[in-house]
């Protein structure tokens, strides 16, 4: 679906529909949810530090990614076609910014957007794997950003403990009411300013492995009689 979806009234109908619904029903949901978090100081840390983080986690959890993280200054990449427009209006709502574009179409320019919001003291938020995958393979913008910026990368990943999967590319994870999901923020990861492409490659793969260590530890949260090593972890 290409931009010419402006010209049809049916398909801004849609997507004026799709966002006005939307917003409420994950709004409602997020709050029935219980929340186990672990890692929450590097965030935290980051910002006292006087950067910005590079936020990266998997696609297939951004309905409770959207959720957990609204309204903390967070800009994020949509892409320019009919869906990217009904999500974009949907996560400003959260109090999220948007770069537009995506990785087929406009992306320096959304990632050049990026570079000029972190200046400004701003957060990014990448999906790693977004917007059409393949699942569990991170691209290159987050640790191009962050060698661009001297701003690190901050993995991080949410699990459900009851959820619905949809037979989507990235198997979209919507939490069920009430059940609990599990956030794990990973330690901060540095770029070297200005890396050459063989040390974003190595930067990449090391992403990827990180979140995967991530997804171990969100699951093994889930079983309430795994204690958590951080001090900073709580239950909400």
């Amino acid at each position: 679906m290409s931009e010419n979806w402006r010209s049809s009234r049916i398909k801004r109908f849609q997507v004026a529909a799709i966002s006005g619904i939307g917003y409420p029903l994950i709004n409602a949901l997020g709050h029935t949810v219980r929340w186990r978090v672990e890692g929450l100081h590097h965030l935290d840390a980051i910002r006292a530090s006087g950067r910005q983080p590079v936020m990266g986690f998997w696609h297939g959890r951004i309905l409770p990614a959207t959720f957990y993280f609204r309204r903390r200054g967070i800009v994020v990449i949509t892409s320019e076609n009919f869906d990217g427009e009904w999500i974009a209006r949907i996560i400003e709502r959260f109090g999220y910014g948007t770069a537009r574009g995506s990785t087929s179409r406009g992306g320096l320019k959304a990632v050049l957007q990026l570079k000029r919001e972190m200046k400004e003291g701003r957060a990014a938020g990448f999906t790693l794997d977004g917007p059409r995958g393949p699942a569990r393979v991170a691209q290159a913008g987050a640790v191009w950003l962050a060698s661009a910026t001297g701003n690190p990368v901050l993995p991080f990943h949410l699990e459900a403990s009851s959820h619905w999967s949809l037979r989507s590319w990235d198997r979209t994870q919507i939490p069920k009411p009430f059940s609990t999901v599990a956030l794990v923020v990973g330690e901060p990861m540095d770029v070297p300013k200005e890396a050459p492409e063989d040390v974003l490659e190595q930067s990449r793969r090391e992403l990827e492995h990180r979140l995967s260590v991530l997804e171990d530890r969100a699951m093994k949260l889930l079983d309430r009689s795994e204690p958590s090593n951080d001090p900073n972890a709580r239950t909400v």
